[in-house]
């Protein structure tokens, strides 16, 4: 008996194995996973039923082709069901990923999400911390703000009902998800759990908005989003990454109602470009809500973000509208908050 044949005898293929095949298997022999096969991959991985060698495979076959949406939408499936996400929708008005972190301006975007908490609308972000250190987390920046992170599904839904916000880490709402994503420092590049959990969408909410970098990833989530039966999602390219919008540049949000796709462009704010701060200093979160320093590129930043959610939350009929709407909300916020 020959060692190949001992091999094949000793060792029939892995399951995961016809995967791999189907992503990697040439220019003009692969193709795009359907989405029952995504979905049937990632419940393999979720379930550690794949090998360590066999998930990197994975990952970096699809970082490189891209997902489309309906493998994204294969993949966020498998993870809500793995991961026993069920939530009741009543709890969170709209959901919020916030996993890219900010390093050329500050996270105005919570200021957005905390101005819509405080008009009663139940926000809730979800993210993690990444490996860059020049990047400033959400997770990290909420204290400066004196808000605790939740750390239980159970205390996320305590802080919803009473402060109408919260933000728990992806860690302690699937912890085998932030396995992945934390190795993107080995790997060496983003792999498409990065994309898949910012429409997990924990509490099943009406309501979604995410934001991206890469423009090209927009339209997959607002694709993703319908198939997935979301009814009512909005991608955005975002300062960063993050879902915030850049006054100082068009906006372009692909958003989905109900199956309806829907792309609508806001304009910019301004006619000249903001230069970045040479340092970023979470404390001026606080010194801008409480009026103690005007800074006209984050208020727009906070205004124009506020105004994009209002619109998909259908608080408003029109982009004007939602402007208005948004700015009278900053004009009118409690600024003892947050001191």
């Amino acid at each position: 008996m020959t060692f190949s044949h001992h091999l094949q005898t000793s060792h029939p293929e892995h399951p995961f194995a016809e995967t791999i095949r189907i992503l990697g298997k040439g220019k003009k022999g692969s193709r795009a996973l359907t989405q029952d096969e995504a979905y049937r991959a990632m419940k393999m991985i979720l379930a550690d039923e794949v090998l360590p060698i066999q998930l990197g495979a994975f990952l970096m076959l699809m970082r490189v082709k891209e997902e489309t949406p309906e493998e994204l939408a294969g993949f966020v499936l498998a993870a809500r069901e793995s991961c026993h996400l069920a939530g009741d929708s009543a709890l969170v008005d709209l959901d919020w990923a916030t996993y890219a972190g900010k390093r050329r301006h500050l996270p105005w975007f919570l200021l957005s999400a905390l101005l819509l908490a405080e008009n009663g609308i139940k926000v809730f972000m979800h993210g993690s911390q990444g490996p860059s250190s020049s990047r400033l987390y959400t997770q990290n920046v909420l204290a400066y703000l004196g808000l605790g992170v939740a750390t239980t599904v159970e205390q996320a839904k305590t802080q919803l009902s009473g402060q109408h916000f919260s933000y728990l880490s992806l860690e302690k709402i699937c912890p085998k998800l932030h396995e992945i994503i934390e190795l993107r420092p080995i790997l060496g590049l983003r792999s498409p759990v990065h994309t898949l959990v910012k429409l997990l969408n924990p509490f099943n909410a009406q309501y979604s908005i995410q934001g991206i970098f890469h423009p090209s990833y927009r339209s997959v989530h607002q694709q993703a989003a319908a198939l997935l039966q979301q009814p009512h999602a909005a991608a955005l390219k975002g300062e960063g990454g993050e879902t915030e919008r850049n006054p100082d540049m068009e906006c372009l949000v692909q958003s989905v109602h109900n199956g309806e796709l829907i792309d609508e462009t806001w304009p910019a704010l301004f006619t000249h470009r903001h230069v970045r701060a040479e340092s970023l200093e979470p404390e001026q979160l606080v010194v801008v809500w409480q009026g103690k320093s005007e800074d006209e590129f984050a208020e727009a930043s906070i205004i124009g973000t506020a105004a994009v959610a209002l619109k998909l939350l259908g608080k408003a009929d029109s982009k004007e509208q939602a402007q208005k709407l948004a700015t009278d909300y900053w004009l009118g916020r409690d600024k003892k908050r947050f001191g």
